[in-house]
């Protein structure tokens, strides 16, 4: 326990101290997010604050080696440093997209690599629906893929309001980080521990407090979704089923798994790209109930909260409890996807030219 602490504090200590060096760097290197008619801010906001996350993460992770000894080296350091190297690609990717918008093809080919570099070293999804060996390594494969490339978007796609994506991150892997210290899992608290302290630190910066002073930008989102969909496939419950298990960070993700299903079928519905930017996601439809900025961050990170004490008791629950509370979870999500599309439709709004800001509104 002590090991994990002292990686979360300096995760934390990184995301504090580190953040406004990186924001000063991001002003003077022209990483800034100009405001735009398909997103929410009105000021122009530093644009580097995934380097802060990453500096911050990966020191708490490396700590790890000066305390293995003490931990006695219960997971495969071959498999935590292709994780290591992987997510740094991952952000990479982000970085160059921050900078240089990819094409949506582009971007998705490029996240291929470090998600089949993990897959190698074990980070596999391990289902066994077939009686052929060979159609269970098939299965497993696809659906890893599928399942890191979905997670590692999905948490791209819901950073689109201010502390909405970093409060999600640092909810999920305090909820995976506890489901792993008490399952004895050293590799998943390892991660974990990091992801939360430096998600913590740069939340600080990134909350409306009244306005966020820095954004994650996609190499930000990317690392962290990616890192947290690592942990969802590598999350066990000893003593439990496979068939049960895997329920357990479907809930934890759920939030960013539902968003982007709607917006996908929101989108479809209306005949618009699913990979153009746009103010109709859960946190937009969210403000326009009335709820400020702050409120909305806050109740990703309770609903994500609430998502992970149920997945918590899927953990313990018996096939039956744990499949009634999924097809519950399940209808509920169908209920407002219905409700919000046909009770409340929303008008579509995109738009693809900057508003520019006069130079007084830039960062200080």
């Amino acid at each position: 326990m002590s090991v994990f602490m002292l990686i979360f504090t300096i995760a934390l200590f990184f995301g504090v101290a580190g953040t406004p060096l990186v924001r000063k760097v991001a002003i003077k290197s022209g990483f800034i997010a100009i405001p735009k008619a398909d997103r929410l801010h009105k000021q122009p906001t530093a644009l580097m604050g995934g380097l802060a996350i990453y500096t911050a993460a990966v020191s708490g992770m490396l700590i790890m080696l000066v305390v293995s000894s003490l931990a006695g080296n219960a997971f495969r350091l071959s498999e935590f440093f292709s994780i290591v190297i992987a997510a740094s690609l991952m952000a990479a990717i982000g970085l160059w997209d921050d900078r240089r918008p990819l094409p949506p093809w582009a971007k998705l080919g490029a996240q291929i690599v470090p998600v089949v570099m993990v897959y190698l070293v074990g980070v596999q999804v391990q289902l066994g629906f077939f009686s052929y060996p060979t159609l269970n390594i098939i299965a497993n494969f696809v659906m890893t893929i599928g399942w890191i490339l979905y997670i590692t978007n999905a948490v791209n796609y819901f950073d689109n309001a201010d502390g909405t994506a970093i409060m999600t991150s640092a909810t999920a892997s305090a909820i995976f980080l506890l489901i792993a210290i008490l399952n004895g899992q050293a590799l998943v608290s390892v991660l974990a521990a990091a992801v939360l302290g430096a998600s913590l630190g740069f939340a600080r910066y990134n909350l409306p407090l009244p306005n966020s002073t820095i954004f994650m930008g996609d190499s930000g989102s990317l690392f962290l979704g990616f890192l947290l969909a690592v942990l969802g496939i590598k999350i066990r419950i000893p003593g439990n089923f496979n068939d049960i298990t895997w329920m357990v960070p479907v809930i934890i993700l759920g939030l960013p798994i539902f968003d982007t299903a709607m917006v996908f079928v929101s989108r479809t519905r209306r005949g618009i790209s699913f990979f153009r930017g746009g103010v109709d996601h859960t946190t937009h439809r969210m403000a326009r109930l009335g709820m400020d900025k702050l409120s909305v961050a806050l109740a990703v990170s309770l609903i994500t909260g609430a998502l992970g004490l149920i997945a918590i008791f899927i953990t313990r629950a018996t096939k039956f409890e744990a499949y009634t509370v999924f097809v519950s979870l399940v209808g509920l999500a169908l209920y407002v996807l219905w409700f919000i599309e046909l009770r409340q439709p929303l008008e579509f709004r995109s738009g693809q030219e900057p508003l520019q800001p006069v130079p007084d509104q830039l960062p200080k």
